[in-house]
Order: structure tokens, then C-alpha cells, then sequence
């Protein structure tokens, strides 16, 4: 799934993205470390910048997109609104054309038993559907990534349940984030809330670094797990819980190659932000002021 040094940077120069936009490691003794033992890239302060600006305008479309969700109103007609978006603000939808095979879509649309990458068709929303609208977007080489459900009219207890689990979810596992915690101890915060409310987390699918490229170190599970990574500053990350209220389970879409549904047809719910650790404490890079 992650690109290769080798492939065409994606900026269109040509060159291949080693030799581009091929993300170099700072200098200091901290980040040579980290990189060296788990392959993660401590940003500089100008790459804070650039990642900063890139999550406003993420969020910033992700917004506007969840405004226009409503009954009737086809996935595809926000996939069309997401292209003008994107246009408009001069950045670059990055999960168009990514992976194998390649996502056909500038948004994933994930409705009620569909876990993550949903792809935009010319369903209409109707009432009593949930969706998770995931942006993720590309400014000047920088990435910035969140996500968000919408409730289309009046939604079952149930899924209204496996919503907000997950939101708390997302919540609780954000307190845990600051220099000196772990990454294995936001899989513990997320699971034992959910398993508290009868839904079980997805473990097929990891939050992950972000920032100087679509997917970088390290991964984040919403699991428990025994990833003890210490969080440092200039650490750059996104957390989305993907709750259940039935099994864990994903069954992957034969033909698309990217839908995820939840084996047992049961609904399932994500939130999203992009995170950096500070010297202090953890700053959520995607959340607009309101």
C-alpha cells in the first residue's frame, strides 16, 4: 500500500520521489534514533508548518462536505463537490489513484455496515443511514487526513450507539496523547471504553503517521496490543477508531478491492483526527475552531 522511494514523486517533476519529495530525516540525536529504530520521522518546525496548513484545509473541505450530506443527496454528488473543494483550495485529493488497486475516488464514503473505504456511487442517502466521510489531501507535499460521521434523519438506537461509542472512543484515546505516553495504551483506552458498551473495535485496520507522506510510522492500533513506542515531540499521527456494534471481522469487497464491510451486516462508525505531539501535549491538527 505505502508508495516506493522508487515510484514518480507525486508532484508531477518526473524525478523519482526519492530524489523529490522523498521525506528527509532531521538532524538531531532524537530524531536519528527514532528513525533509525522505527522508522519515524520527527518533523522539523518549517514541516509543522506545512502539515498544519494541510490538515486546516482537509478539515476545512471535510466540513463543507458533511453540511451537503443529507437524504437524497447522492455519495457521488459529494465525491463531485470534494473535486471542486479541492480544486478551489489548490490542493490534491490524495486518495485518488492511490493504491492497488488504484481508489477510483477523491473521498471514502462509508455507509451504515461498511467499516472504511467506501467508494462514492449513485446511492442517494436516505433516512436513517449513518456515513463516515474520510478527506484526505495533499498541500504543497504536506498531508492531512480526518474524518467524520453523519446521521442522516432519524437513525436506529443501535447505530445511533455505535456512533457516539466511537466518538468517546476518539475522545479517550486523544487525552492518553502527550510526550512520555505509548502508543499501546491508546488501543487500551479505545477498546476497554468500547467493549464497556457492547461494540467490538476493527483490528484490520491501523491510525498511522501522516504528514510528509500518505502512510508513514508508525501505525497506531485501536487494539489492545504491546506497540510501546514512546510519543516524542515532532511525532505526527492520525487515530480512527473503526467501532462494530457486532464482530470485529472485515470482509474486503471482491470486486472493488477496497470496501470493508462488517462480516455480520451490523453497523460500524469511525472518527478521525491528525494529531502532533508538542514539548507539552498533544495538538489536534484537524479540528476547526468553532
Amino acid at each position: 500500500m505505502n508508495s516506493s522511494r522508487n515510484d514518480p514523486c507525486w508532484c508531477g517533476s518526473g524525478k523519482k520521489w526519492k530524489k523529490c519529495h522523498y521525506p528527509q530525516m532531521p538532524t538531531t540525536s532524537l530524531a536519528e534514533k527514532y528513525f533509525k529504530q522505527y522508522g519515524i520521522v520527527l518533523k522539523t518546525p518549517e514541516q509543522i508548518e506545512g502539515i498544519r496548513r494541510a490538515c486546516r484545509i482537509t478539515a476545512e473541505i471535510l466540513d463543507e462536505l458533511c453540511k451537503h450530506a443529507r437524504a437524497g443527496v447522492t455519495t457521488q454528488e459529494l465525491d463531485d463537490l470534494s473535486q471542486k473543494l479541492h480544486k478551489e483550495r489548490g490542493v490534491i485529493p490524495a486518495p485518488l489513484h492511490y493504491g492497488h488497486p488504484p481508489y477510483p475516488k477523491t473521498i471514502c464514503t462509508s455507509l451504515n455496515e461498511v467499516i472504511c473505504h467506501g467508494i462514492p456511487d449513485s446511492r442517494p442517502l436516505q433516512n436513517g443511514d449513518i456515513m463516515n466521510i474520510d478527506v484526505s489531501c495533499i498541500w504543497k507535499g504536506y498531508y492531512g487526513d480526518t474524518s467524520r460521521m453523519v446521521l442522516v434523519g432519524e437513525v436506529s438506537e443501535e447505530k445511533r450507539r455505535v456512533v457516539e461509542t466511537s466518538k468517546e472512543c476518539l475522545r479517550l484515546a486523544i487525552e492518553i496523547c502527550k510526550p512520555g505516553a505509548f502508543i499501546w495504551q491508546i488501543g487500551e483506552a479505545i477498546e476497554t471504553y468500547a467493549a464497556k458498551q457492547g461494540c467490538s473495535v476493527v483490528n484490520q485496520f491501523v491510525g498511522h503517521g501522516l504528514g510528509l507522506a500518505f502512510h508513514e510510522a508508525p501505525e497506531i492500533p485501536h487494539h489492545y496490543n504491546d506497540v510501546n513506542i514512546e510519543m516524542v515531540p515532532g511525532m505526527t499521527f492520525t487515530i480512527e477508531p473503526m467501532i462494530n456494534a457486532g464482530v470485529r471481522e472485515a470482509v474486503i469487497d471482491p470486486i472493488d478491492g477496497w470496501t470493508a464491510r462488517t462480516r455480520d451486516g451490523r453497523p460500524s462508525a469511525q472518527w478521525e483526527h491528525t494529531l502532533l505531539i508538542t514539548e507539552s501535549r498533544c495538538e489536534i491538527l484537524t479540528l476547526l475552531d468553532k
